[in-house]
């Protein structure tokens, strides 16, 4: 017991400590528990030996894996993408898998145990590349579907791969009578679940709901998943079959994402283990004295399968440029593939002399995944040539569009917060210009007549053809720190007196945003909050007209520019003059404006009731500027006052 302990103990503290460090190095978690395993494995430091009992034990992580990819597979989602999912994906599983066989079986490989290689060799991360590609908000281009249309096959090709490779650790003799009759309990026990369980477990969950008791829910689905994939074992098939067939069940009811969130804790706990347990199967040893070949593997994952997926892609009829940032998307091993690997390792399948070099080249393509797809845009430039021309298009469709504005507002992103700002803005007949990155909601709105083109706000060629010198205003809807940092240094070096507000989620980055230029940051959790405040103030018996007052404050603290603007409901704002309302304006102060070299005192600015509410000048800005602040060339000062007041004030600092 006190041995156990132990070694459960060893195994979390170097757990914590790893996964720690990936974090902080923004690299998947996956990736440090390979190299825990690694390092308290046998072959290492050999803190916890290698047992049937941990690899057991591990494989429940493979069951709540798959638990999980079954919940993605609605068969309307697979019926939305079917031409990329089964068309280019299906083509990419069945040739790597036949070229990395063939290239096995030439190097001497029994022909099945090549077969299985190719298998393992045709998975990719989906844990890796969906995350990076998330961040970099291309899931909805035309590369990111095929790369996801690519992962989705691969996640299918899984289950009959699973089916096939106890098949072939059999003897040659009886390899037809056991394929056969491994495929005849697939047929058996998926249609049996799918047909017949569907129509029992949909009451079942439906009681087990009604009971409202969250603990009885979890009870009931782990029972659920891990009752099916003991039936899928039994009937000599696998534990993931069972898993993933319990995961496809559950898609298909109203109860799908409730599952989802009690099942994580649960799946990202004994993945975890069962990544460190791959990580303990790794010889250092081994691999050293076989690097040739590890490095030759590392080149066929990345390079070989790299340039079969663009030579598909292009086939399919992709573009050069996305032919090539969907092959850098897929040249790396996948976490399936460990799954696979284990498996034939398991059955005698493969020797240690195969699985040693195939799991390091996995592993190595895996760290290099990362700096392939953030470098993708340049490698892109250097593989792909005739980018240019794509992009030119794409520029030119947003010229053309933007034609003849002027004064108008750069919309970045047209999600909800983006459409409601459009409305709004027409509203006031203010024209605005919407970019938006994804291709199938700008055919959506296209037949409506909205001014939104395709194009990454964050590029600046999409900006200057967007006619950002001509615009008043842009507004970032999104939030996304990097592509909003990328938005505000274009606009500060093409047109820097240009006012840009962005979206974000929280506090965090609202300093280093506004350092970067921002006008405004606008956070969703303080507006959020603040609406909850209000009204929970107001239940509780306070004032209106406090309740206002406390929002006001917090509101002109965070929001300085804002000041003053924030009216409470007796302030009649209807009945006001428009003319004489404050509003914000923004002057460039250029060489050899009068206002250079002169004090705010000097420049008598209150004179004209206009007031300095910031000055920003190169990206740092002054939230409360002092009367002896002196003014700079390139200086951009924000002015609130009234039309009449900002007109005299612009030419008084400009002109003098």
């Amino acid at each position: 017991m006190h041995s156990s302990l132990q070694l459960v103990l060893i195994l979390l503290a170097a757990a914590v400590l790893v996964v720690a460090a990936a974090r902080a190095l923004r690299l998947p978690t996956m990736l440090g528990y390979l190299v825990t395993g690694i390092a308290i494995g046998p072959f290492a430091l050999g803190w916890i030996p290698d047992s049937e009992e941990e690899r057991y034990l591990a494989e429940f992580g493979v069951v709540f894996l798959m638990f999980s990819i079954g919940l993605e597979f609605s068969l309307p989602r697979l019926m939305s993408m079917r031409a990329t999912v089964f068309g280019f994906g299906g083509a990419q599983v069945v040739l790597t898998i036949a070229c990395a066989a063939l290239i096995a079986w030439l190097l001497d490989l029994p022909l099945l145990a090549a077969v299985a290689l190719g298998g393992i060799m045709s998975m990719s991360s989906t844990a890796i590349v969906s995350k990076l590609l998330a961040e970099r908000l291309e899931i909805q281009t035309p590369h990111g579907r095929q790369i996801f249309g690519a992962l989705l096959f691969q996640d299918l090709a899984v289950v009959p791969l699973l089916i096939l490779i106890p098949a072939f650790a059999k003897d040659a003799d009886d390899m037809g009578m056991v394929l056969g009759l491994a495929v005849l309990k697939a047929v058996a026990v998926l249609g049996f679940l799918l047909f017949v369980g569907q129509r029992v477990m949909r009451p079942w969950f439906q009681w087990v709901a009604g009971r409202k008791s969250p603990e009885l829910f979890t009870l009931n689905l782990l029972l659920f998943t891990l009752g099916l994939a003991f039936l899928t074992e039994r009937a000599g098939l696998s534990l993931a079959l069972g898993a993933f067939l319990a995961g496809m069940l559950v898609s298909e009811t109203e109860y799908r994402y409730q599952v989802e969130d009690d099942i994580k804790p649960f799946r990202d706990v004994l993945l975890g283990l069962f990544f460190v347990t791959i990580g303990m199967r790794l010889d250092l040893m081994q691999v050293m004295l076989n690097w040739n070949s590890v490095l030759l593997l590392v080149a066929a994952i990345v390079i070989g399968k790299g340039v079969l997926v663009a030579g598909l892609a292009t086939a399919f009829g992709s573009s050069r440029p996305t032919a090539v940032r969907t092959a850098l998307g897929l040249a790396q091993a996948g976490e399936f593939g460990f799954v696979l690997l284990a498996q034939a390792a398991d059955l005698k399948l493969l020797g240690a002399d195969i699985t040693q070099p195939v799991l390091a080249a996995m592993v190595v393509s895996m760290l290099i995944a990362p700096l392939l797809i953030n470098r993708m845009d340049s490698l892109t430039r250097l593989l792909a040539g005739s980018e240019w021309a794509g992009r030119a298009k794409e520029v030119h469709d947003i010229a053309v569009k933007t034609f003849g504005k002027t004064r108008h507002v750069i919309v970045c992103g047209y999600g909800r917060s983006g459409q409601n700002l459009a409305r709004l803005l027409e509203a006031e007949g203010i024209n605005f210009v919407a970019l938006d990155a994804d291709p199938e909601r700008i055919r959506a709105v296209a037949a409506s007549g909205v001014s939104v083109v395709y194009g990454d706000a964050s590029r600046r060629e999409v900006l200057v053809a967007a006619g950002l010198s001509r615009a008043q205003a842009v507004v970032v809807t999104y939030s996304d720190v990097h592509s909003s940092m990328a938005i505000l240094r274009h606009v500060r070096e093409l047109k820097p007196e240009l006012p840009v507000v962005v979206r974000t989620i929280d506090d965090t980055h609202i300093d280093a945003l506004k350092a970067a230029g921002a006008a405004e940051v606008v956070s969703e959790v303080m507006e959020g909050s603040l609406m909850l405040a209000s009204h929970a103030l107001m239940l509780v018996g306070v004032p209106l007209s406090r309740v206002l007052k406390r929002v006001r404050d917090v509101r002109e603290t965070r929001y300085a520019m804002m000041r003053g603007f924030f009216r409470g409901a007796s302030d009649a704002d209807d009945e006001l003059d428009q003319q004489t309302q404050p509003r914000l304006n923004t002057v460039l102060i250029t060489q050899g404006a009068a206002a250079v070299g002169r004090s705010l005192e000097e420049l008598a600015l209150d004179a004209l009731l206009v007031e300095v509410v910031a000055i920003r000048r190169q990206g740092i800005k002054g939230i409360d500027p002092q009367p002896d602040t002196r003014i700079q060339a390139g200086d951009v000062l924000v002015l609130r006052g009234a039309a009449d007041g900002l007109a005299a004030a612009e030419f008084r600092v400009l002109q003098g």
